[in-house]
């Protein structure tokens, strides 16, 4: 009987790393890759098969794949975008290349994978292609630009793409959660202390007051966060689902957020999320 194969991006905790755990018990065969190779040898030792992929590096995501194909023997039933990082700060104080440093992982990094996987796809007949959007996807937070900016745009590259494929049995699907624990805060802090000069900005009370001690010293877990296993039941559906959905919204600010945009006047929304 033949087993699913997936490639997860991101393994090295939270989402990615529930995802690789829940499907491997499910019996699918799972890539799942990670940055770096101490994080690969662990999951290893799990029994998940592991291989290293930094969307930053486009030859590791060649490598990674071509790694998958060599033990399926040419096929791969999906993947699952889900590796990306943020820069917490305002959009004045983050500069071009701190913009171009989070889509290269954030966006360019999702299509260089999708664009090697779609001839393995076609050459099968089938597939899907799961990218993890975020509710920063479609509601844009303060302080959250660069990361908002790149969920904006993979929502506008899976639509494309979805539109595109429409006629074929490749399906693309977006997970667009909401607050789920996981590591990303605390992976935000090198590229914060390297791209945002705070200090010297003019709005270095507020960093002062609500970014740093959130992001130093906020192990709170957010309001209605859930763990990442909330995303692993979603996508299951995602994947073996005969009708899967187009997107799967997690938590409830992710529902609570996307109708109120449908129904408020967008100034009203932004008075809104700007106390948010």
């Amino acid at each position: 009987m033949h087993k699913k194969s997936i490639l997860i991006t991101g393994c090295s905790s939270g989402i990615g790393y529930s995802c690789a755990q829940t499907l491997h018990k499910r019996g699918w065969k799972v890539f799942a890759t990670c940055r770096k190779q101490k994080d690969c040898n662990r999951l290893k030792t799990e029994g998940i098969e592991s291989f290293l992929l930094d969307y930053q590096k486009e030859k590791t995501i060649e490598s990674a794949l071509q790694s998958c194909l060599e033990v399926t023997g040419g096929t791969l039933d999906a993947i699952f975008n889900n590796g990306a990082f943020a820069i917490p700060g305002a959009l004045e104080d983050i500069s071009t290349g701190a913009l171009k440093d989070i889509f290269q992982s954030n966006v360019f990094g999702y299509h260089e994978l999708i664009r090697l996987s779609l001839p393995i796809m076609r050459a099968q007949g089938y597939g899907r292609i799961v990218n993890c959007s975020s509710v920063l996807g479609f509601v844009a937070l303060p302080f959250r630009g660069a990361y908002n900016s790149t969920k904006f745009a993979i929502e506008g590259l899976s639509d494309t793409l979805r539109v595109e494929l429409i006629h074929s049995n490749i399906k693309v699907i977006l997970i667009e959660p909401g607050p789920i624990t996981s590591q990303i805060r605390k992976n935000s802090i090198p590229k914060f202390e390297k791209w945002v000069k705070w200090e010297q900005s003019s709005r270095a009370d507020e960093y002062r007051k609500l970014l740093i001690p959130r992001l130093y010293k906020g192990n709170a877990p957010d309001l209605f966060e859930l763990p990442a296993t909330a995303v692993s039941k979603k996508l299951i559906h995602a994947l073996e689902s005969s009708k899967p959905k187009t997107r799967y919204f997690i938590t409830t600010p992710t529902y609570l957020l996307y109708y109120l945009k449908k129904i408020l006047p967008t100034k009203w929304l932004d008075l809104l999320i700007s106390k948010l």
